[in-house]
């Protein structure tokens, strides 16, 4: 995917295998449309009512006089001064399913990025990169015959002038792209493929693609570090842990780095407090907290990104057996605190809890841990929003904001929830410093004040994704989230870091 702002020609009389341009519904023309109207085909198509102009709407037309290009897709976009989010993205998608369709060297993407309502074209190019590779990731690679496709279009062409922000824009989601494919990608396989020993193994693959730095620890390092809660989890499966950091340098040597943590239950079947049968299958996707970490690390490195950011990542299973830990267990986890463990299927606090005692050692700007932690949080939430938690200090304040500000412009979105004193009282035990479970209520909550107990050195964001990480039903699968929204963080961070360090 390019730019091009028609240097070599107009778009009328570029030779090109397709052109898609946007019309709307109350009949009238973008103006890409309308440069390509000399014979009045398209006029007459929307006069006819061949092409109704709603969103997803299109119509294909080929040899069409006046223009060069062998075709011309005439795709929906509403009432011309609603032009928003959601129809542009139905847009974008429709034109590129069309053009996955065709087997061509090129096609031009010739609609109105600029008039996306509240957002500018570098938006709209973020998104069109991005929409592009989502339509492009292939969930059927394990069977023994994937469906044909055609072969579609070598490379898309965005009608746009290559300005320094377009370009930028466009590497960004092309970035994100491939970082939210690869989320999508480990989240899809099964658990027999990818355990905890194999998510290491792709880090090491992205170490040794981008030059991140990656430290693998094993279980006698884990031991000696005492991360009793972690292996607590850990050693009731027949699978080794893996606990991986993955370093980027790519800020200025000595700055503090943020620190993202990803929670790598690599299957969750909940321990001796067994789950229900029902569904038991999804529970391959509770290491997409770990997937994100690897996906915005693939986007880190795609972007060369002036920030130093670490990745930590606490892959395991947790499964039934002999050595497996029992309710009414109690530990003591890294930093000291003991925790009765009331029930095992409440195994990613533990695990994070010693992951994010283990980050103090980087004396970070900033922890953000990523992890499908509760169902509560889907009752709460929904499939739509991720939960967003942190403290209520000035630094988590200005946190919470960056990231509330990065989720509208990823278009991924979070709902902040709150982490108050009230809830702390909810993880009281009459034998260890705290219980693994609360009380019924706030469920989502609960669970993040659990996790804060182990965060009161640094500046600290929880975000659980465990309605959004993944889809149930016929669309069946992981989303890649919240890769989006943490690359288009650490983007903002990066160019607030370049204006700090040039004013």
């Amino acid at each position: 995917m390019k730019c091009n702002d028609g240097a070599a020609g107009s778009l009328a009389t570029t030779r090109t295998a397709c052109i898609a341009v946007g019309v709307f519904e109350d009949g009238v023309l973008s103006r890409e449309a309308e440069l390509l109207d000399a014979s009045g085909a398209i006029t007459s198509a929307v006069a006819a009512k061949d092409v109704s102009g709603k969103p997803g709407s299109s119509l294909l037309l080929r040899q069409v006089a006046g223009i060069e290009a062998e075709r011309l897709l005439l795709v929906g976009l509403g009432h011309q001064h609603a032009l928003s989010d959601a129809v542009f993205a139905k847009a974008i998608r429709t034109a590129l399913r069309c053009f996955q369709q065709l087997s061509a060297d090129e096609a031009i993407l010739a609609l109105p990025l600029a008039s996306v309502e509240g957002r500018d074209a570098a938006w709209a190019i973020r998104h069109t990169a991005q929409a592009a590779h989502e339509l492009a990731y292939r969930r059927d690679r394990l069977k023994s015959e994937p469906a044909t496709q055609p072969d579609g279009v070598a490379s898309v062409v965005l009608w746009h002038p290559p300005t320094d922000a377009a370009q930028a824009a466009l590497a960004e989601g092309l970035a994100t792209g491939e970082g939210t494919s690869l989320a999508r990608e480990l989240g899809d396989l099964p658990p027999n493929i990818c355990s905890p020993t194999y998510l290491a193994e792709r880090a090491g693959k992205l170490a040794a693609d981008f030059h991140f730095e990656l430290e693998v620890l094993d279980h006698a390092a884990l031991a000696e570090l005492k991360m009793n809660a972690y292996l607590a989890v850990a050693d009731g499966s027949e699978a080794s842990p893996a606990f991986f950091v993955l370093r980027h340098r790519g800020g200025t040597p000595g700055e503090a780095p943020v620190v993202l943590v990803g929670k790598g239950l690599t299957f969750d079947s909940g321990g001796l407090s067994i789950k229900p049968s029902a569904a038991m299958d999804e529970m391959k996707y509770d290491m997409a907290g770990a997937a994100c970490v690897l996906g915005v690390f693939r986007a880190i490195g795609e972007m060369k990104l002036a920030l130093n950011v670490v990745g930590i990542v606490a892959a395991c299973e947790n499964m039934p057996s002999g050595r497996a830990t029992r309710p009414g267990d109690i530990v003591t986890s890294m930093n000291g605190l003991t925790i009765e463990v009331l029930n095992t299927d409440a195994e990613g606090r533990l695990v994070l809890c010693d992951a994010l005692t283990y980050a103090e050692r980087f004396e970070p700007a900033a922890v953000i841990d990523i992890a499908t932690l509760t169902g509560a949080c889907v009752v709460a939430l929904g499939h739509h929003n991720s939960g967003l938690f942190t403290r209520t200090s000035p630094a988590h304040e200005h946190l919470a904001a960056a990231l509330l500000a990065a989720s509208k412009q990823s278009g991924d979105p979070v709902w902040r929830m709150p982490v108050e004193e009230p809830y702390f009282e909810q993880l009281k035990s009459e034998f260890a410093d705290l219980a693994n479970i609360g009380s019924p209520g706030g469920g989502a909550i609960v669970a993040a004040a659990f996790l804060e107990r182990f965060t009161r050195k640094y500046t600290w964001a929880h975000l659980d994704v465990a309605g959004t990480a993944w889809k149930s039903g016929a669309d069946k699968g992981a989303t890649g989230r919240p890769v989006p929204l943490l690359a288009r963080w650490l983007c903002n961070l990066a160019q607030e870091r370049r204006q700090e360090k040039s004013a």
